[in-house]
């Protein structure tokens, strides 16, 4: 007897594990980095949105690249309102450290390098702004974008403030300004901010920009004097990679919450119904696109504990007669996974309450009404053995001479014909049960 759901779970599982092998390997040279670029080239990234982990990864993959092929200069095009200082940190130690000029070039016009993005822009070998363009607003803020007060405050200020004094002192910027953006939250236009020393020249576009920056000096973090060569170097412009992509869409706290409850409620249902083979293999899709969403956001691990957990309970609702206690403690612990998993973060990178509560009551009535139907089945009339299949239909999938097998309620079974020859494809009726073995005959036309 062989279970043919069975079968097709096993095969569907296969043509998933093959489709997700093929498709990485269509996807490989979306993933790689920059083109093949001569020696001497600009690279050119562009930055635009908040400075996350995806933009950390992103700068250092493009820098890298800059440096194995021993480009003449970065040039980092920054669009950004601020974001966490985490990966602000980690993006100004790799501009420091790089081993060829970095120039950070405030564009395009409208555009903005507020609060993280004046760090690095002070950081930069060269800081370079479009017209109507602005820099400032360096402010901390706790994660409630509100200011931080007390001892705390005044420690967290005190910090960015001195860091940004330490970054307009190596590069010969106006440090007082950029202890002003931090501690008062100034902002200046881009004339202003060249007036003030706060970047090093205005540039209308990227000809414009290479133009003024070539024949200028910087020190390199190895101590050594290098002078920015750009007049009539190619240019290579190393955008974002397929990956990157994809993290900048799911590194949403948000939505890596849906992710990790959705694919945890898949999972369940398949395991309150076995057999459906779509459940399972969304909640494994859901569950590997959530994890990788969380290896870029920063993110506490209790929070994902509580959510697994939740859907543990919710499972274990289905098989113990717990009279929704379990259901509850699921709900309970589905919110406050929820409301940890980013708790210490900035407000952008924060799971919402609202969908948090809203999302654990929708769940939780979803298990009440699988839960309800489990019950309802419970108490039906047991109907066990074999001796059920009687009277049944299947189909002959041999032909019958005088055995042969059958293909009755998912199954196969080894199948004796009475009466009529049965051929393959027959209809049959099953008439009586001898061990495992069927005795059928055809059914009448």
């Amino acid at each position: 007897m062989w279970s043919v759901p069975r079968f097709r779970r096993l095969r569907a599982f296969r043509l998933t594990l093959a489709s997700f092998f093929v498709a990485a390997s269509l996807l490989q040279p979306a993933c790689a980095g920059a083109p093949d670029a001569p020696a001497g080239a600009v690279h050119v990234l562009t930055a635009d949105g908040t400075v996350n982990p995806v933009m950390d990864r992103y700068i250092d993959r493009g820098i890298g690249n800059a440096e194995d092929r021993n480009a003449a200069t970065v040039v980092l095009r920054l669009d950004t309102p601020g974001g966490l200082s985490s990966s602000m940190d980690r993006i100004i130690q790799r501009i420091i450290n790089s081993d060829v000029p970095v120039i950070t070039y405030v564009w395009p016009q409208g555009g903005q390098a507020a609060s993280a993005g004046t760090f690095i822009a002070y950081a930069s070998h060269l800081a370079a702004m479009a017209p109507g363009t602005v820099i400032g607003s360096a402010t901390p803020i706790d994660a409630s974008g509100s200011d931080i007060e007390g001892d705390l405050g005044n420690k967290v200020k005190e910090n960015a403030a001195a860091k940004i004094r330490e970054y307009a002192e190596l590069r010969g910027r106006n440090a007082e300004w950029g202890e002003s953006a931090v501690l008062q939250g100034k902002s200046a236009a881009a004339t202003e901010a060249v007036e003030l020393n706060v970047v090093d020249f205005l540039a209308d576009d990227l000809n414009d920009l290479l133009a003024a920056a070539d024949g200028l000096p910087v020190v390199l973090a190895s101590g050594q004097q290098a002078t920015v060569e750009t007049a009539g170097a190619p240019i290579v412009f190393n955008d974002t990679n397929f990956i990157e992509d994809l993290l900048n869409v799911i590194a949403d706290p948000n939505l890596a919450f849906l992710l990790l409850s959705l694919g945890s409620l898949a999972l369940f249902i398949e395991l309150a119904h076995p057999g459906a083979i779509f459940p399972g293999v969304f909640g494994v899709i859901s569950l590997l696109l959530g994890f990788f969403a969380l290896s870029v956001i920063p993110f506490d691990w209790a929070g994902v504990a509580l959510i697994l957990f939740a859907f543990m309970l919710f499972a274990l609702e289905v098989y113990v007669p717990s009279h929704g206690i379990l259901g509850i403690g699921g709900a309970v612990s589905l919110v406050l996974g929820g409301l940890l998993l980013t708790s210490d973060n900035p407000p952008g990178f924060q799971v919402s309450r609202w969908l948090v509560f809203s999302l654990a009551s929708a769940l939780a009535l979803v298990v009440a009404f699988i839960v309800a139907n489990v019950v309802r089945i419970r108490h039906f009339p047991a109907q066990v053995g074999v001796e059920t299949l009687i009277g049944r239909q299947g189909v002959a999938r041999s032909d019958l001479d005088p055995t042969g097998y059958v293909f009755v309620n998912g199954e196969y079974w080894s199948a004796e014909g009475e009466g009529e020859r049965v051929q393959e494809g027959d209809r049959v009726i099953i008439t009586a049960i001898k061990g495992l073995k069927l005795k059928v005959r055809k059914q009448s036309s």
